[in-house]
């Protein structure tokens, strides 16, 4: 499990290990310059306290983290910001803490009914636990990457892409919406939470059906716009020629035989269901002329 440790200060132990540095050099020049062994030697154990010294300062950045090991057993992680000292034989591992982007690329998937579409997503996570993002994965960022592409395909599958074919379905990728995306945000906090990682957002950024079947998919919902276009149409039509009868016959303005009425209808409909304006003929005669 993750364990937060709190190092102390590194401003004197930088301090310390330049002034050490100095001193080395100093006692260097002095003990060579001399001909004296010990004050080399004690230059030489000042230079290697000033290494040691400098090998245990260490910088945290803000939203950035430290993972410590001492011959390969876990000690802690480091997430206080600053200036810090540690034992310089700690092992150090530099975790970013920030939120990051990651854009899957265009997957072609089958969605639940067998069509080939096209899906991508957008997904904002970011390191939730640094204990399992730095030792129970390999690399947590190639990971992420690989378990979203999985999330993204499992989510293609588990729905059709709309309701033309499955009309009894109650999500489609199409018009899911919010609900799609806390489906995949949740899949993917399921695979994604054995690294540490925590995905704060995901959304389909891309969908559309494969190339392959684009025209034929385009025609039918074109085709499916008409019908029912057509449909209001018919349903517009009757009732203004019920309505017409109904008049006609209530103000007694003309009186109509059922073949009469048969067809005034048949011209009413061609008039109101026709795509072109209708070319008006005038009877001259009788109406059986």
């Amino acid at each position: 499990m993750e364990k937060i440790i709190r190092p102390v200060s590194g401003y004197l132990a930088l301090l310390s290990a330049i002034i050490l540095l100095f001193l080395a050099g100093f006692l260097f020049f002095y003990g060579v310059t001399n001909g004296s062994g010990v004050v080399v030697f004690l230059a030489i154990l000042s230079f290697t306290a000033s290494i040691f010294l400098f090998m245990g300062v260490i910088v945290v950045s803000p939203n950035h983290s430290n993972v410590l090991t001492f011959f390969g057993k876990y000690v802690g992680t480091v997430k206080e910001n600053g200036l810090l000292f540690v034992n310089p034989l700690f092992k150090k591992q530099k975790i970013s803490l920030r939120s990051e982007n990651l854009e899957s690329s265009k997957l072609k998937v089958n969605d639940k009914l067998g069509n080939p579409i096209e899906i991508a997503a957008v997904i904002v996570w970011q390191v939730n636990n640094t204990y399992r993002a730095a030792f129970d994965v390999e690399d947590y960022n190639h990971y992420v990457k690989v378990q979203s592409e999985a999330a993204v395909r499992h989510l293609a599958t588990s729905f059709p892409y709309d309701q033309f074919e499955d009309e009894t379905a109650t999500i489609t990728l199409r018009d899911g919406g919010n609900k799609v995306n806390e489906i995949l945000e949740q899949e993917l906090n399921e695979r994604l939470s054995p690294a540490g990682i925590l995905v704060k957002e995901a959304r389909i950024s891309h969908l559309a059906y494969a190339a392959e079947i684009a025209g034929a998919m385009l025609q039918r919902q074109q085709a499916t716009a008409i019908v029912a276009a057509r449909s209001k149409i018919v349903e517009g039509a009757v009732g203004m020629v019920e309505m017409a009868l109904e008049l006609l016959s209530k103000k007694d303005i003309v009186n109509l035989d059922e073949e009469k009425k048969a067809a005034m209808v048949s011209n009413l409909m061609v008039v109101l269901c026709g795509e072109k304006a209708a070319t008006p003929i005038l009877n001259t005669g009788t109406l059986y002329q």
